[in-house]
């Protein structure tokens, strides 16, 4: 219905869409002129839903639609009758608002029609905006770019506004608002000053280093600017897995011997039923993967096949499959069934798992592991055996419950070293455009280190400053704005 409703309105709106002009921030924004419209929030039977505009005619588009009235005060809400520009007919009655630019979201003229969120009213109010002369429907992400043309957003700012909409867990959300309150911008914004600082030092010494009206030692302090922001840089790259994790989930592997419990752990930390679980060994034969959210952070959560020898040929590929996950995985949760540790399968999976990897502590892969022993239920009440072989361990019942506070605590704990905490620290690198120019910048300075010449140590300062821009986006090439727009839904 939404889709065919968008047809009618995008036919009903006037005027030829004008070419690119260039704004503020030189980035080129599509049809700028034409003043843009759409449904800005979730589409559906709903209290309230938002319409806005951006452009010069956002004005007139609010005056058609609520005659004889004049524009409400700037930033107040009003209780408006609109009515259909052209029949007069009315179509509900609602709260505006009316943003003049450039102190509004996107730096032009904005209104906004808060309206009953019935597919009935909608549909009429974007038809009798799509009726206004020099009105057209928005595109993906199109409000959000005038915004980033005109400088009310950085493309830091940008991309931690896309990550708000998208995120699904605490930890995302927290980060996201960092993003969008600029913290890694200006990071990038400091070490770029710093950058310029020592360009203009090296650029004076060519210049009038022979005149003798410098100060000494200027290359030197240049020189130590420079290693000083090298550093900084290699800590951040070193950091910058974590922060991706943290936008697109930690690979969390549940793995263990037959019948110790792996899928009735999946459902539990999923709160689904995802996996099969049987009494019967073998009962997981592929990898079975569901995104979670797991204390707060985003995760892949993989059930994989008991790790045995000697099943059939079926089985055994999925105990190949499951061994592949393994070496991709950011966390393994190891599962044994508490009341059979001194089964064959159990300690030769605490020999050729668990020991390798150790218990809550990276190895030589970067990854993590925690030892949780399932079915506490069974134990007699002084627990488990002790066992030569048995490393700090977890003890969980998924059929009572009991213990799965303790395991998601210690799950916050692990996942927090994983994907970082967005609480506390320096702002993390997100995305893989982050690590690239951090990565082309700290080239740029090795460059500069190594060459004699100060000519050519300018110009290694320069294209390090320049992917530094990049980051925020100045200088962004048009193909890579426009993937990241693309990332928005219409209406924002």
């Amino acid at each position: 219905m939404w889709r065919g409703l968008w047809t009618l309105v995008a036919r009903a709106a006037r005027g030829p869409r004008r070419p690119c002009t260039r704004q503020g921030s030189g980035v080129p924004v599509p049809g700028s002129g034409a003043t843009i419209f759409a449904l800005s929030s979730g589409h559906g039977r709903c209290g309230i839903a938002v319409i806005r505009t951006s452009g010069p005619a956002s004005g007139h588009a609010l005056r058609s639609l609520t005659a004889p009235r004049d524009l409400p005060p700037a930033r107040s809400a009003c209780l408006r009758l609109l009515s259909h520009p052209r029949s007069g007919e009315p179509l509900d009655r609602a709260l505006v608002l009316w943003f003049p630019g450039p102190q509004s979201f996107t730096g032009e003229d904005c209104a906004e029609f808060h309206v009953h969120g019935g597919p009935a009213v909608v549909s009429g109010v974007l038809q009798a905006l799509g009726s206004v002369p020099g009105l057209r429907p928005a595109e993906a992400g199109e409000f959000t770019r005038r915004a980033f043309a005109h400088g009310k957003l950085s493309l830091t700012e940008v991309e931690g506004l896309a990550d708000l909409i998208h995120a699904e867990t605490e930890a995302q959300r927290r980060q996201a608002l960092r993003q969008l309150d600029g913290e890694l911008g200006h990071l990038c914004h400091g070490w770029a000053r710093t950058l310029t600082k020592a360009l203009a030092h090296v650029e004076a010494y060519i210049d009038f280093g022979e005149d003798d009206n410098l100060e000494e030692g200027v290359l030197e302090q240049a020189n130590s600017e420079v290693r000083e922001l090298q550093l900084a840089l290699g800590a951040h790259l070193r950091d910058a897995r974590r922060g991706q994790r943290l936008r697109s989930g930690a690979h969390v592997v549940v793995a263990g011997p037959p019948n110790a419990g792996k899928s009735s752990l999946v459902n539990l930390l999923s709160r689904k039923p995802v996996s099969i679980v049987s009494p019967e060994p073998g009962t997981t034969r592929d990898v079975l993967e569901t995104p979670v959210d797991l204390a707060g952070f985003p995760a892949l959560l993989s059930d994989t096949a008991g790790l045995r020898e000697g099943a059939g040929p079926v089985e055994q590929e999925g105990v190949r499959r499951a061994r592949e996950r393994l070496e991709q995985a950011d966390l393994i949760l190891a599962v044994l069934d508490a009341s059979d540790l001194a089964s064959p399968s159990s300690c030769n999976f605490l020999d050729t798992v668990v020991a390798p990897a150790g218990a809550g502590s990276p190895n030589g892969n970067g990854q993590r592991l925690l030892l949780v022993l399932n079915k506490s239920d069974l134990l007699p009440p002084g627990g488990p055996d002790p066992s030569p072989n048995l490393r700090p361990h977890l003890l969980l019942s998924c059929l009572t419950g009991e213990g799965l506070d303790g395991l998601l605590e210690a799950l916050r704990k692990e996942l927090a070293e994983v994907c970082g905490d967005p609480s506390t620290g320096p702002p993390l690198l997100t995305r893989a455009r982050h690590q690239h120019h951090l990565q082309g910048c700290l080239d740029a300075l090795g460059h500069y280190t190594q060459t004699k010449d100060l000519a050519l140590a300018a110009e290694a300062l320069r294209l390090a400053r320049g992917h530094l821009a990049r980051i925020t986006g100045g200088g962004g090439a048009e193909e890579i704005l426009d993937i990241i727009f693309q990332d928005f839904c219409v209406g924002k």
